[in-house]
């Protein structure tokens, strides 16, 4: 499997050598792909997958593009970087521009990440979702990350008992860096079934964002 991996990474570096010279690195048992160290794409056993942005959301909706999932500290983690099916390698042209498009958010977000200062500057994040993710003791994006959109809501909700569940929609945007409208179809139903199996408390309704 790893020979397949290798034989991506250098058709990969081929096919997009017109986005700069692509650099590869080991992570989570697959490969990042960077462009002047900025990630944008990952191979993972003998697939290409590239970092989903709001560009690229038609696309994946389309063509119901498969999202890649690794395992991290013993449990799967779905990520947000989608694959690239034989149909768009045979299409170069298409893929060179969704490589493009990964590339482009990926530095916006490296470029907002140095410049953030406050939680409400993260996709998705109000300033009353701020002050609520402060009394929660959530007060940096570090933390927000450490502890996912799941226990950060869980958090909050202890504080504001009519939270609806698309908030845990915006912390996962906020977390990934995606408006919400662009969130994986998979990882929206993920947090809706999670949701459900939660203490009944209220209908499953979006009265209060």
């Amino acid at each position: 499997m790893k020979k397949l991996s290798y034989e991506r990474i250098y058709q990969s570096a081929e096919y997009l050598s017109p986005l700069g010279e692509v650099h590869y690195r080991a992570l989570f048992g697959g490969y990042t792909l960077a462009v002047d160290d900025t990630v944008f794409a990952m191979v993972s056993e003998g697939e290409l997958y590239l970092r989903a942005c709001e560009e690229s959301a038609p696309y994946c909706v389309k063509h119901a593009s498969t999202f890649l999932s690794l395992v991290k500290r013993g449990r799967p983690v779905l990520l947000n970087y989608y694959r690239v099916d034989e149909g768009l390698w045979q299409d170069r042209e298409k893929l060179l521009q969704l490589s493009s498009f990964a590339l482009e958010a990926a530095r916006r977000e490296r470029s907002a990440r140095y410049k953030r200062e406050r939680l409400k500057d993260l996709p998705n994040l109000t300033f009353q979702l701020e002050i609520l993710l402060y009394e929660a003791g959530i007060t940096t994006e570090e933390a927000l990350r450490a502890l996912g959109a799941e226990q950060s809501w869980l958090k909050i909700k202890a504080l504001n008992k009519h939270l609806s569940y698309k908030v845990l929609f915006a912390l996962e945007g906020a977390i990934t860096g995606l408006h919400v409208a662009a969130l994986p179809e998979g990882r929206r139903q993920e947090l809706v079934e999670w949701y459900k199996k939660l203490p009944v408390e209220t209908p499953l309704t979006p009265a209060a964002d």
